[in-house]
């Protein structure tokens, strides 16, 4: 089975709020694997020059993968490297969406709101033609070279017939329905960078899973081809995408990228239920949309975070990603200013997106993150008129939590009051 990456792997109506200083950390977070089919790229960039990562999320055998993706030019061996999913792993722990959780003190107290957080981490035969074969086709072997368990090749094209027959007869299944999105790249003169599993290097390495491949180039065009992953795809597929740039935010110029709403309060429930929450949350909110819009998940400097659903990544792992401007020891995190972090997250198929994603990245350095609040409310007596009134105000408060919840879900509004009333809070963590 080939992969078509193409790149081939594969709102709420409430206002985002500013972000305001979080001296704690999170309950549970959305990391992608809460999604099904979910392929994951880094891109850094910085000017012309763009290092793409690219992590599938592949079920079968190594011998059936393969991966054909488009890039605008030749693509040298020292251009190519094996990376670290682990690394990938580590970035998408980050900047996932996090459930966060208040205590409320009492009211007589008068002291500032105090926040306590408890952590909950949710854890082939090879088969050639000779070059006089692929030339009658049209076809032309630009670099062949491997690179870790891959053997890759990096191929121009005439025609798409003939570049569909070329890789049909030389073992690589094409999914109907490839020939005129392989012209219209052909069309603009790109290249094809073809990737293939040598099963015995892969045997060798001692790795159970197919590991993520990394590639650098230079193009004027900031941009992600995707429409071949929708070619042979059984449904709409997940897509999560990580830029690193020097200056701010990164969007999309041909799609809108819109922020999921943050800072949202439902009922505590949701703590043992947060998978399912952001699955439907996301589910509503691409709904909204018609799904023809790119969700900005996170958007932060990386020099810090607040609150960390994961220690900042290292200088090392941000170079190894190709943020080579960074300076600073290897282990420690970039000083704040050097480099920023955009998550998008996407479930895309060819009738919603039929063109490739093209990015601009923007001066926008304001943070941003999603976070869907569970507050527990004080429950003493009411020995003060500012405990009676903040006593007075809860059932209005609960009520406004469910409302939030079935706006943000669909979840049925009756069936989120009973959770919610029987739900047995949990008891508040010790004081530091």
């Amino acid at each position: 089975m080939i992969k078509h990456l193409g790149l081939a792997f594969a709102t709420a109506v409430f206002a985002p709020l500013a972000a305001h200083a979080f001296c704690g950390f999170y309950v549970a977070k959305a990391d992608s694997k809460l999604f099904n089919r979910a392929s994951q790229v880094v891109l850094a960039r910085d000017g012309n020059r763009t290092v793409l990562t690219m992590a599938n999320d592949y079920h079968g055998e190594p011998k059936d993968f393969a991966v054909v993706i488009p890039v605008p030019t030749v693509i040298r061996k020292e251009a190519v490297k094996v990376a670290d999913k682990a690394a990938i792993d580590h970035l998408d722990a980050y900047s996932a969406p996090r459930l966060v959780e208040y205590f409320d003190d009492d009211p007589c107290d008068r002291m500032e709101e105090k926040m306590v957080v408890a952590a909950v981490d949710a854890s082939e035969a090879k088969r050639e033609k000779h070059a006089d074969g692929a030339k009658a086709l049209g076809v032309k072997i630009e670099e062949k070279f491997s690179v870790g368990e891959y053997d890759i090749l990096v191929l121009s094209a005439k025609e798409s017939d003939g570049l569909e027959t070329w890789l049909t007869e030389n073992g690589y299944k094409i999914p109907r329905g490839a020939g005129p999105v392989l012209s219209s790249y052909i069309k603009q003169n790109v290249k094809f960078f073809v990737a293939k599993v040598n099963l015995e290097r892969h045997a060798s390495t001692g790795f159970t899973y197919l590991r993520p491949l990394s590639v650098e180039f230079k193009t004027p065009k900031f941009m992600l081809p995707i429409r071949l992953g929708t070619v042979n795809s059984v449904g709409p597929q997940e897509l999560f995408i990580y830029t690193l740039t020097r200056k701010g935010r990164v969007e999309t110029t041909n799609y809108r990228s819109v922020k999921l709403a943050t800072a949202v309060e439902v009922p505590l429930f949701v703590r043992d239920d947060f998978s399912h929450f952001y699955r439907d949350l996301f589910a509503r909110a691409e709904q909204r949309e018609d799904m023809r819009v790119l969700f900005t998940e996170y958007a932060w400097d990386m020099g810090w975070c607040d609150p960390c659903a994961a220690d900042p990544l290292t200088n090392n792992e941000l170079r190894a990603f190709g943020a080579d401007w960074l300076h600073g020891k290897p282990t420690e995190r970039p000083e704040e200013g050097q480099v920023f972090l955009t998550r998008l997250h996407l479930r895309y198929d060819a009738e919603h997106f039929p063109e490739d994603l093209v990015f601009q990245e923007t001066g926008d350095r304001e943070n941003f993150q999603v976070t869907c609040v569970l507050r527990h409310p004080w429950k003493g007596k009411a020995k003060c008129p500012a405990a009676r009134e903040y006593l007075a105000a809860q059932p209005k408060a609960r009520e406004k939590e469910a409302e939030n919840l079935a706006h943000l879900t669909g979840w049925n509004i009756d069936s989120i009051r009973e959770r919610a009333e029987a739900y047995v809070d949990k008891a508040r963590p010790p004081k530091e």
